[in-house]
């Protein structure tokens, strides 16, 4: 299981939330520590998590979440409801970058993603859901590229999962006549479910305006399978290497 499943799993599900999405950070400017500070929990790895809850009227929330050195749990830590966020400033609007910074009424942090594509797709699903479900004061995003921001965002996850997986499929016609391995078949089986995966969830979006709720836990879900699936690549690629 992935960080961000065990996240959903551990954190949200007891309180009866969904996770929506999640990117692992770190701060660009580390917090000053007051001088007299002690009884440190030593290092951390940082997410921000985007959750929803199941009752309706649906109520949006951002997280930080903690993973402690040592330890195999999540700690929930400070949470913001989508009325307090104020601004979503992406930086860069001419390319991709993995900084962002996330501004609330009462805080402000800026922040370094894993990656770009993990930043993007973090503020894409943040967009999208803020106009979905935001009232009349919606966050300002500023400095983001304009494909973060357009109606077909969600869509355009669904093409690079697409994309990958064409990827992966050719990979596989060209190693057919090698003998078959364990792991290239769990590979293959992977594949296969995430292609299915994605095509069920872009059926969903093509739906009624009643049913989009829907269709974005779905994405929300197609996301985190699409990462597990490209680390579990990665890594049997590096192994069958």
């Amino acid at each position: 299981m992935s960080a961000k499943s065990a996240i959903g799993k551990e954190v949200f599900t007891p309180r009866d939330e969904k996770m929506l999405a999640a990117v692992q950070v770190r701060r660009r400017n580390k917090k000053k520590i007051p001088f007299l500070a002690t009884g440190g929990q030593g290092d951390y790895m940082t997410y921000i998590c985007l959750s929803v809850t199941n009752k309706k009227p649906p109520q949006l929330s951002i997280t930080k979440v903690k993973q402690f050195e040592g330890s195999s749990s999540f700690a929930r830590r400070s949470q913001w409801s989508m009325d307090q966020l104020r601004k979503v400033n992406g930086i860069d609007p001419n390319r991709d970058c993995p900084e962002f910074d996330l501004e609330f009424d009462n805080a402000s942090d800026q922040w370094v993603a894993g990656s770009a594509g993990e930043k993007c797709m973090f503020v894409q699903v943040l967009h999208h859901t803020c106009q979905r479900h935001s009232g009349e004061r919606k966050p300002e995003f500023v400095n983001c590229q304009s494909k973060l921001l357009g109606a077909c965002s969600v869509n355009s996850v669904m093409l690079r999962c697409k994309m990958f997986l064409h990827g992966m499929r050719n990979t596989k016609v060209s190693s057919q006549k090698r003998p078959p391995r364990k792991g290239n078949s769990i590979l293959h089986s992977a594949a296969d479910s995430v292609t299915s995966a994605v095509q069920k969830a872009s059926q969903a979006l093509n739906e009624r305006s009643d049913r989009l709720n829907r269709a974005e836990e779905k994405t929300g879900e197609l996301m985190n399978s699409a990462q597990q699936f490209a680390d579990t690549a990665h890594k049997l690629a590096m192994k069958h290497k």
